[in-house]
């Protein structure tokens, strides 16, 4: 196995390179900052890119996605000390397969790079909880059932005439058909015929849905 480092801490890059060589494991080379790395990637064909986030120039993630977009098969594991949710769901998106933290021992690592050479991904413990929990609550958003749709105020195509309007307010303030009809000289099934082009405009299905509406305007509602 041959493993490309990159850490902008050269005592570290040595560090990992007198552990990985005690195992057996090839450093086909190091690199020291983002774009250094994207480089090495490129002349070196490694089998395993251990890199780290925080950098000079250009950081881990924005290597990682340069890396990637040019060597999708590129085997990318973020070695670093950063616990942060943001650079952990980064690096997922940007195409790395692990996410290992710098404070895990030296067998533990040398394992890891194992697994990611064999296409497992490797993840520390803490992280991977963080992952799960994370498409747990993305799994629970996509399974909640909808919420009524409201569209947005004053676009076109939903905007209703004056005449609707009245009808639309006099409907939040909780007349009827007929005491609506009643105080705008129409029959009630003129009224029915304004609440169906209310609906029809404003994409809602039901009484209870304008409403809604109604009060998302700002207009005063009172259901009987």
């Amino acid at each position: 196995m041959k493993v490309l480092l990159v850490d902008d801490n050269r005592l570290m890059l040595e560090g990992l390179q007198n552990l990985l060589d005690a195992h057996g494991i090839e450093v086909a080379g190091v690199a020291t900052d983002g774009l250094q790395s994207v480089t090495q990637a490129r002349q070196l064909k490694p089998d395993v890119i251990l890199m780290d986030v925080r950098m000079p120039k250009c950081d881990g993630l924005c290597a990682t996605r340069l890396i990637k977009a040019e060597m999708p098969e590129a085997k990318i594991v973020i070695l670093t000390t950063s616990t942060e949710d943001k650079d952990l769901f980064e690096a997922v998106k940007s195409g790395a397969c692990g996410y290992l933290l710098k404070s895990m021992d030296a067998t533990s690592l040398v394992e890891a790079l194992e697994l990611a050479a064999q296409g497992i991904p490797p993840f520390s413990p803490e992280m991977a909880t963080k992952l799960l929990d994370e498409f747990a609550r993305i799994s629970s958003l996509q399974d909640a059932p909808p919420t009524p749709h409201l569209p947005p105020k004053n676009t076109p195509g939903t905007r209703l005439n004056a005449r609707e309007n009245e009808v639309l307010r006099m409907v939040s303030e909780g007349l009827t058909y007929k005491e609506i009809g009643s105080k705008l000289s129409l029959s009630p099934r003129t009224i029915k015929y304004h609440m169906a082009e209310i609906m029809y405009k404003l994409h809602l299905e039901n009484r209870a849905q304008v409403l809604a509406y109604a009060g998302s305007i700002g207009m005063k509602t009172e259901e009987r």
